[in-house]
């Protein structure tokens, strides 16, 4: 079975969310019927192994187009740019459908900055609020675009309703730099367990509510997470409300795990650590992706969002054994030019450095070493920063970072 087009796709989901058959946009995985009611068979993005295949309902999908609406104060036009494939792209159909607006769609191929300019040209021309969803790697193409003297996207970005920005965590520099060119930046949280995005700058959307389950629950259901000292305020996200799927489609194990009953209603457990301060999300990473290092947890978003800010480019930080350390925190940052020069020295400084020159490489790794331990204490710091022409991912603006370790292995076998 092929992937349909996208006429076909978007009839189709339209039949659905009014009753009609269900929508996979994708081959199914499993040959089991999806419950009564599914509008939506949907894959997860496999960050912890083999994607899973969600069941969403109308209801659902509804809920979540409502209470963006909502937040927004405007139905507006929507514009997509991802694939229609994965929950994001598939919500942007929906509340396009909903909104009885048309649908404009970027063509297969290539996202560039300078197809998205004319691809927003007709939506804008209109007047009406026009909304569009972005990932991270995206706007950091426009961004750069316009550095380079191309600012037509941005500029078409700045006049949009909403730029809706998830999929992964948004370097503070590329939101900073965005939002101080007038893009109204609107950072979203959510999966595709959740109809998407149901978390907007940290606070949930109407319906939607939020809390935090201790990091000692996750271990005893045998979910891998280390254990050794760690913050107290942190906690495993977990969300409920009217945009929750049914469940994993032949995995009752897997959605035993994950969606639970209680006094509150139904809950689905996330595999994300965050804070919950004042009622607003800050979220830090996945929890499987905890780096224990000499006997303390770290997150690495919270050390990739500090080095973001502080270099200007994406980052992805992992941990790889170590005799001494457990793990050792290695940083892994794209760096198109730097890379082909001398690797482990951070900065745009380092495409001035002389290929080799050791001594200076060490003086800028212990700087920006001393600005992450002061953020966030010493076993932070990463003791190692790699530059390569780009990050390997593993689907829409979301790093592959079993990948990255394979990059780190390969680079220290190979120096």
């Amino acid at each position: 079975m092929s992937t349909p087009d996208l006429a076909t796709l978007v009839d189709g989901v339209r039949r659905a969310l009014d009753g009609g058959p269900p929508v996979a946009p994708l081959p199914r995985l499993t040959a089991q019927a999806p419950p009564s009611g599914t509008a939506l068979v949907v894959r997860t993005s496999g960050s912890t192994g083999t994607p899973r295949e969600v069941a969403l309902t109308a209801e659902a999908l509804r809920a979540s187009a409502t209470a963006t609406r909502e937040r927004l104060g405007a139905a507006g036009r929507w514009v997509l740019t991802l694939p229609p494939t994965h929950v994001a792209g598939m919500q942007v159909i929906v509340r396009a459908l909903l909104a009885g607006t048309p649908l404009t769609a970027a063509p297969e191929g290539r996202f560039t900055p300078a197809g998205l300019a004319d691809l927003l040209d007709a939506p804008l021309a209109t007047g009406d609020p026009v909304h569009v969803s972005l990932v991270p790697t995206q706007l950091h193409r426009v961004v750069e675009a316009a550095d380079g003297g191309a600012p037509a996207a941005l500029d078409a970005l700045a006049r949009c309703g909403a730029v809706l920005l998830g999929g992964a965590a948004t370097p503070p520099r590329l939101l900073a730099r965005a939002r101080d060119a007038g893009v109204p930046v609107v950072r979203t949280y959510g999966m595709s367990e959740t109809a998407g995005g149901c978390v907007y700058d940290g606070v949930p959307l109407p319906g939607v509510q939020v809390r935090l389950a201790p990091l000692s629950e996750l271990s005893e259901r045998g979910r891998g997470v280390p254990t050794a000292r760690s913050d107290s305020s942190v906690g495993v996200v977990e969300l409920a409300g009217p945009t929750l799927a049914v469940g994993y489609l032949g995995d009752d194990d897997a959605t035993a795990a994950a969606f639970h009953d209680d006094a509150d209603g139904c809950w689905f457990r996330t595999s994300d650590l965050g804070t919950l301060t004042d009622g607003v999300l800050r979220v830090l990473g996945r929890a499987d992706d905890v780096v224990v290092t000499g006997g303390v947890n770290v997150a690495p978003a919270a050390v990739e969002s500090v080095l973001g800010e502080l270099l200007g480019a994406e980052v992805c930080v992992v941990g790889v054994p170590h005799d001494e350390w457990g793990q050792e925190l290695v940083a892994v940052l794209s760096d198109p030019v730097g890379a082909r020069h001398a690797v482990e020295t951070p900065g745009p400084a380092a495409r001035r450095a002389p290929t080799g020159s050791g001594a200076w490489e060490a003086a800028e790794l212990a700087r920006v070493r001393s600005v992450v331990a002061d953020r966030l204490g010493p076993a932070a710091a990463p003791r190692r920063i790699l530059r390569v022409a780009s990050l390997p991912l593993r689907g829409p603006g979301k790093v592959d970072r079993a990948a990255v370790v394979d990059l780190v292995r390969a680079r220290a076998a190979r120096d």
